[in-house]
């Protein structure tokens, strides 16, 4: 348990000085996942988020499909873009306590804001047999992306925002 936190508080140091030396705009704000966040996605978005940059996060039990993880209170969100030709296939595992165990009925919603700066909102879908939320980007041109997954479990919202390239 104390590797654990001892990694969590290395990778929120990493995460604020990563933040420090990009371009200036990005934050990563850790308050309670109690708070209502703002639907937008901007850098002044508040609520209960927290902002991974990584790529790839081996050094957690439970992201076993690699892809970006933040820790929010109780919870472990973990992102997973995939490139496909045209589209972006975006699955996000919402999963809850310290045996990291799925959370199947809460609301999830993807906000993407896409290279063009235009904004699309996408409904994610539980997979049951796949014991994760899923949606598909259609159209997805080159370029970066912004991800806020706004996820509302049992009236607690549970916040994280991602990054991805496609």
């Amino acid at each position: 348990m104390q590797l654990k936190m001892s990694v969590t508080v290395i990778s929120a140091i990493a995460l604020l000085l990563l933040s420090a030396c990009s371009s200036g705009n990005q934050t990563a704000n850790t308050s309670s996942p109690a708070t209502s966040p703002s639907p937008a996605i901007s850098p002044s978005a508040s609520g209960g988020e927290a902002m991974s940059t990584s790529s790839k996060s081996d050094h957690s039990e439970g992201a076993p499909q690699g892809g970006q993880v933040v820790e929010v209170g109780n919870y472990h969100l973990q992102f997973v873009p995939e490139k496909e030709a045209n589209t972006a296939h975006l699955d996000f595992y919402l999963l809850k306590g310290d045996q990291h165990k799925a959370v199947p009925n809460a609301k999830v919603t993807a906000q993407v804001q896409l290279p063009d700066g235009s904004q699309k909102s996408l409904a994610m879908i539980y997979d049951p047999a796949e014991k994760h939320y899923t949606a598909k980007l259609p159209n997805a041109a080159p370029g970066p992306y912004k991800v806020v997954i706004l996820s509302d479990v049992d009236g607690s919202k549970v916040n994280g925002r991602f990054s991805f390239t496609q």
